[in-house]
């Protein structure tokens, strides 16, 4: 298996499973009707919450009107293109899956912003008095993605940053 087809099946994966999360969670449990602030108790260290983001992952730079909506989603699209690009060149499985994961999860919340005009956040973890940010599928996604490339690129002996590498090529 080609290093672009490992990406290309996180990147579906990563798009299917948040997607259907968040079906689940907007109509199959109905958290979309709850009120602001609501949370459904899960674990004790983790509530489901329905929340509005109206900004990139974990409501960093929030969209105001529909121009910076627009602008968001364009954002999204663009940088998710430009990465789908760069994996056709790339021989790195592990900066292939890393690029996957950060294309579906990219492409995830921009059909959210297309859909409903901002991004469907539920999750929330919290332990110890600490409240950790609300998000999806698709923003664990993009941080487990960045995360794999910053690993490979710093951690690996020898690695290209760019991923370019004949190295894991097959």
């Amino acid at each position: 298996m080609r290093a672009r087809d490992l990406g290309l099946i996180a990147a579906a994966a990563a798009l299917v499973l948040d997607q259907a999360t968040k079906l689940w969670i907007l109509y199959g449990l109905g958290v979309v009707h709850m009120g602001p602030g609501q949370a459904v108790p899960v674990l004790p260290f983790f509530n489901l919450i329905m929340l509005w983001n109206p900004g990139i992952s974990y409501g960093l730079f929030p969209a105001s009107g529909p121009e910076g909506t627009a602008y968001l989603a364009t954002f999204q699209l663009l940088a998710a293109g430009a990465m789908t690009a760069w994996l056709w060149f790339i021989h790195s499985p592990r900066v292939a899956l890393a690029l996957g994961l950060i294309i579906g999860g990219a492409l995830g919340n921009f059909l959210d912003r297309l859909i409903y005009g901002a991004v469907a956040d539920f999750f929330h973890f919290y332990a110890f008095g600490i409240s950790f940010f609300v998000f999806n599928v698709a923003d664990a996604a993009i941080t487990f993605g960045i995360f794999a490339w910053l690993c490979d690129a710093f951690l690996t002996p020898g690695a290209s940053q760019s991923g370019f590498g004949k190295e894991g090529s097959r």
